[in-house]
């Protein structure tokens, strides 16, 4: 049963409906010549597959789209009844068989990590962002922790935060589904993120990076104070560093998982990317937002070869929502319009 699952190099932004915000990415930057861990997504129609068994038992999306976001004893409640009905239930078994032999094809049967990544197809839309809201799970080696951490992803769908996210955004259910990306880890020496335009002055001239030792997970979960460069996106002239304490990095568990480890004291001040890195990095984050036309927050990590590889690229969201944000609503009266516009005090 292919439909359960798509290859990065076969997907772009347009298949979003079918392999969530995060695969339609990452395949979008495979077929753009970025460097990107390999992998596959577990597409929507798996899903489908998946909540159509739920659904025959007892109700799943109406009882999500009539719950009341403002209740938060009541939806902690049903987010709790949902995920639990989520990772009891079996993978129907061609969902499950295409899975593992797409894992085997990815790996080779020689127990490589993967990281397990959700992919909603309501998240890192430009104009909405479900960063953050729905889980990860990083150096999976066991076929079988495979199976059993994509329901995870899939049962995440139903967490609190997300739940009461979607309701306050009015999103219909019946247009909400979870892909789950499979993708090959990397070992990673250094990691973090970059920012196509400041993230605290939304000046697009420059290029801001952020990066921590060890796994991003560190960075992108805010244990680690990162490193901190601001580079002119045309020039390369670097105008901040700012390098920090940084005592503590993620490290892979040889039997699966990640850990928290302490950074010796030689490397916990000294900055955790040189120049050469820096400015390749401005380099592929220049292409990137070429590529698709906007500002852009990516995740990148170095490997223990010296190669940097982009882990996700998403919308700017913040910035880029108060520069398309309308000065004043609109009226019937031109002239009017044009005295909202400048007749308003400072």
């Amino acid at each position: 049963m292919r439909e359960a699952i798509a290859w990065f190099a076969d997907v772009g932004l347009a298949d979003r409906p079918t392999v969530g915000g995060k695969g339609a990415s990452l395949g979008e930057l495979t077929r753009a010549g970025i460097a990107v861990p390999p992998g596959f997504v577990v597409t929507t129609r798996a899903f489908e597959l998946f909540l159509a068994a739920l659904e025959a038992r007892a109700p799943v999306r109406a009882r999500i789209e009539t719950c009341d976001a403002d209740d938060l004893d009541a939806v902690t409640a049903l987010s709790q009844e949902m995920r639990t009905r989520v990772v009891e239930e079996p993978l129907p078994p061609e969902v499950e068989g295409a899975l593992l032999a797409a894992h085997h094809e990815l790996c080779g049967g020689d127990g490589a990590p993967v990281a397990v990544r959700s992919s909603a197809t309501t998240e890192d839309a430009a104009d909405a962002s479900f960063a953050g809201l729905q889980d990860t799970f990083l150096w999976v080696i066991d076929p079988a922790d495979l199976v059993a951490r994509v329901r995870e992803c899939w049962g995440s769908l139903y967490s609190v935060e997300s739940i009461t996210y979607r309701r306050r955004q009015a999103f219909p259910e019946s247009g909400v589904a979870m892909a789950v990306v499979v993708q090959r880890m990397v070992d990673a020496s250094v990691a973090g993120v970059m920012f196509t335009r400041s993230p605290t002055t939304g000046d697009k001239s420059v290029v801001t990076i952020e990066g921590a030792w060890g796994l991003g997970s560190s960075v992108v979960s805010g244990e680690v104070t990162p490193d901190r460069w601001v580079i002119g996106k045309i020039t390369g002239e670097i105008s901040t560093r700012d390098i920090s304490d940084k005592h503590i990095e993620h490290r892979p568990v040889a039997s699966g998982g990640v850990e928290e480890r302490a950074v010796p004291d030689d490397r916990r001040r000294i900055a955790c990317v040189d120049d050469a890195t820096l400015q390749q990095l401005r380099e592929i984050g220049r292409k990137v937002e070429r590529h698709y036309g906007a500002a852009q927050d990516i995740e990148w990590a170095v490997d223990r070869d010296g190669r940097v590889l982009l882990l996700q690229s998403r919308p700017e969201t913040i910035w880029s929502n108060r520069t398309t944000a309308p000065v004043a609503a609109p009226t019937d009266n031109p002239f009017a319009h044009v005295l909202g516009v400048f007749g308003r005090r400072p």
